[in-house]
């Protein structure tokens, strides 16, 4: 069955959104370009980038609430556990008949498919992180990361 235009879009990000490598201070200039922008406009979230289980930049600004904790948590995990977007990963079983969080097949309080976590994709050495974002709706926090990571690339020069 061929993509739908939302799949073949979320794809087409991950494709592009490609780093030549990845460090503590890429991760310290990435969170805080996403974290100024939300500052500048207004936005009551938290952003979160780590590698598995390290934390390299954390930020929960004014309006995030404790929950955002939790979100960040499952969607980190669930990104670092298939290695594609919470986004992608949402829109992909949604066009199945059953959810990888029934069945006992992930644990509820460990993963989730919310929209809102991105892939670290390094190239030649494949997913080393995740950057998260938390606190607007699903499509929103996906965004958020999405144009974060791009302007990112930008100035870089990759």
């Amino acid at each position: 069955m061929p993509d739908s235009p939302r799949l073949a879009e979320l794809r087409q990000q991950e494709e592009e959104l490609v780093f030549a490598s990845f460090d503590h201070h890429d991760a310290w200039r990435l969170g805080s370009l996403i974290a100024n922008h939300a500052i500048a406009s207004e936005l009551g979230v938290a952003i979160d980038i780590r590698r598995h289980n390290l934390v390299l930049f954390r930020c929960v600004l004014p309006g995030a609430t404790s929950d955002q904790e939790e979100w960040i948590r499952r969607k980190s995990a669930s990104v670092l556990r298939f290695e594609h977007s919470t986004a992608l990963l949402t829109e992909q079983f949604a066009a199945r008949t059953h959810s990888p969080l029934g069945g006992g097949w992930l644990a509820h309080e460990d993963y989730t498919l919310a929209g809102g976590s991105f892939p670290i994709r390094v190239r030649g050495a494949g997913v080393i992180g995740a950057v998260t974002v938390s606190g607007l709706s699903s499509d929103e926090d996906h965004q958020m990361v999405v144009d974060g990571i791009r302007n990112y690339l930008k100035t870089v020069g990759v």
